[in-house]
């Protein structure tokens, strides 16, 4: 635990994503880094823990020894939802092995990103043609039925990605979801999803504090952005340029954040999350100065 984190009562840890190092989606970025890699350079710049990724072993066993080599914790993992096209047996059916993955590495939570009503090439269609659900009342039926037989089964708590090119990208369709939906559904907080869809994430925190349940610390390049937009490029497109970096390095304003968690009604993990080009942005050095950045600006801050 670093000290900024006991400062807090030990109610946040710190957490990194492996996109630092491998990209999900895009395979020739991070191809080549392995699993010791990625874990080694997150110890070594101070993260407690790490979230799931391709690189990774996806036996619980052999993860979980890995993992212990490197004193680092298992945080959580994505799950492709798609909810908004199928019904609930068929979502449970799906999301099984990944649930019993983060169940038996002890992760609280399971990151759900709606990937439903979105074209295969969704992310390489320019940004501005997002998807929309329109059904917003039996889709949130669904995702709380889903979520609440998810926590009773294995213990996790639903987090819902606002994400964009997905269901929930601008603030209007985050409210959507959140208004049709229980408590059993949470909200994973991300700060550079926010920005790049539109909105401030700090009207998630005044609006829905209680139930955010997850935070992915995201900055966004604002003029690599602007010309994303502009030049109605593809979210990969963006991602190759680099319009997402580690927080510190754009244009997000963290205070609101700092000011959140200072305030105590917020307990669980902070995770950088930079989805970069790993050959030209170093994730040894990005993920390390993010720590820095996260512990000296956001941590140590008091409510005022």
């Amino acid at each position: 635990m670093n000290d900024r984190s006991a400062h807090l009562g030990g109610r946040i840890r710190l957490g990194v994503s492996p996109l630092s190092w491998v990209n999900e989606v895009l395979a020739d970025l991070g191809e080549g880094i392995s699993a010791e890699t990625i874990l080694a350079e997150a110890k070594a710049a101070g993260f407690a823990g790490v979230e799931m990724s391709r690189a990774f072993p996806a036996e619980a066993g052999a993860l979980a020894a890995l993992l212990k080599r490197h004193g680092l914790s298992f945080v959580s993992g994505w799950h492709s939802g798609f909810l908004a096209e199928r019904d609930v047996e068929a979502e449970k059916e799906a999301v099984r092995p990944h649930a019993a993955l983060l169940k038996a590495l002890g992760a609280e939570v399971l990151v759900y990103g709606e990937c439903g009503h979105m074209a295969e090439d969704a992310l390489d269609v320019p940004l501005p043609a997002r998807l929309t659900l329109g059904d917003f009342a039996a889709y949130g039926a669904r995702l709380t039925e889903f979520a609440d037989w998810l926590e009773a089964d294995f213990g996790l708590r639903l987090v819902y990605h606002h994400h964009l090119m997905m269901v929930a990208e601008t603030l209007d369709e985050v409210r959507s979801v959140m208004t049709a939906t229980g408590p059993s559904v949470g909200l994973l907080l991300d700060t550079g999803h926010a920005a790049a869809g539109g909105f401030d994430y700090a009207a998630l925190i005044t609006e829905f504090g209680p139930r955010i349940g997850h935070v992915h610390l995201k900055d966004v390049r604002a003029d690599v952005f602007a010309r994303v937009r502009a030049e109605s490029l593809s979210f990969n497109d963006g991602v190759r340029m680099g319009m997402f970096t580690v927080p510190g390095d754009g244009s997000v304003d963290f205070a609101p954040l700092a000011r959140f968690l200072a305030s105590g009604q917020y307990s669980g993990w902070l995770v950088v999350e930079a989805e970069q080009d790993p050959a030209k942005a170093s994730p040894a050095e990005t993920v390390s100065r993010a720590f820095r950045f996260v512990t000296d600006q956001i941590l140590q801050a008091q409510a005022v």
